[in-house]
């Protein structure tokens, strides 16, 4: 009875010595402010709720960015300095097009400014969620992450294309992205071929309709598969010529916020695009069954 007794006060003892550490560790943890699309959704992804002291003017952009939903819970900042300095924060994390003058500001101000490069690659992928892990002090949940796009890529793998498709991805008003971007490091994986090389586009950059349809591409890229143009910029991918030589058929939907930025979700956009190839393979057999 003395035992049981004993060993009931050392559990009362120990939940309230972990209780009363649990506000300290949590208060240890840095206060974080983010001025970038690409860097609110690593921080999302990374930090405890308590953490995030406010989120870039594009965080809840829901083309764009893939934890759109969740950015709704903490306060959009402008993107400006001066709202960024009202917060206080240990640390204010923003990408390097972030604007420089703002960046400097911030500085000059005694803010510790962490900022992130454009993911061009997967492995610049997983370097940029470990950097995040160190920035929210949470490496163990970037791991977590990292993992979860290993196991992709191992899924992918796997599948491989059945042909060495040339493909071109391809976004408002005709934006090609790159032979040097994250869509062309995600489309070599799978086994293709980014035609943008071909167009002499390293880092990305507009092509014009008359270049697209002459580089005759096997499949194009696209975010998504409406057949609304909202504006002229959307208008460029349904253009009778683009939708006579590209039909549904023949592109590749896949949405921006899978692949605008590096961070979890390239997992997502590895999985997306081998499904889009196994449906183009199959439509193509079932054509060819058919004729």
């Amino acid at each position: 009875m003395r035992e049981r007794l004993s060993l009931a006060l050392i559990g009362i003892v120990a939940a309230t010595s972990i209780a009363a550490i649990a506000p300290t560790r949590a208060a240890d943890l840095p206060r974080i402010a983010s001025i970038n699309a690409c860097t609110d959704q690593l921080l999302l992804a990374l930090a405890d709720p308590d953490q995030i002291l406010g989120l870039g003017p594009y965080s809840r952009d829901a083309t764009r960015s893939w934890s759109a939903a969740a950015a709704h819970r903490y306060p959009r900042l402008s993107g400006e300095a001066e709202d960024v300095l009202v917060l206080k924060p240990d640390v204010v994390v923003a990408g390097s097009f972030t604007k420089r003058a703002t960046r400097e500001l911030l500085k000059e101000q005694g803010q510790n400014v962490v900022t992130f490069d454009v993911a061009h690659s997967l492995d610049e992928v997983k370097a940029q969620i470990r950097k995040m892990g160190e920035v929210t002090q949470h490496p163990d949940r970037a791991e977590v992450y990292i993992s979860r796009i290993d196991t992709a890529l191992a899924r992918t793998r796997q599948f491989v294309a059945k042909h060495r498709y040339r493909v071109l991805s391809i976004s408002r008003r005709g934006w090609v992205s790159g032979s040097r971007s994250l869509m062309s490091s995600l489309l070599a994986e799978i086994g293709l071929t980014n035609a943008a090389g071909e167009l002499g586009l390293k880092f990305g950059g507009f092509a014009s309709l008359e270049a697209i349809v002459k580089l005759q591409p096997d499949f194009i890229v696209i975010s998504n598969d409406s057949e609304f143009a909202e504006d002229e910029g959307r208008a460029f991918l349904l253009h009778p010529a683009l939708e006579h030589f590209y039909p549904l058929s023949k592109r590749l939907v896949v949405p921006e916020r899978l692949t605008v930025c590096g961070g979890p979700m390239v997992a997502d956009a590895l999985d997306r695009i081998v499904s889009e190839i196994t449906r183009a393979e199959h439509n193509a057999g079932t054509t060819t069954a058919t004729h």
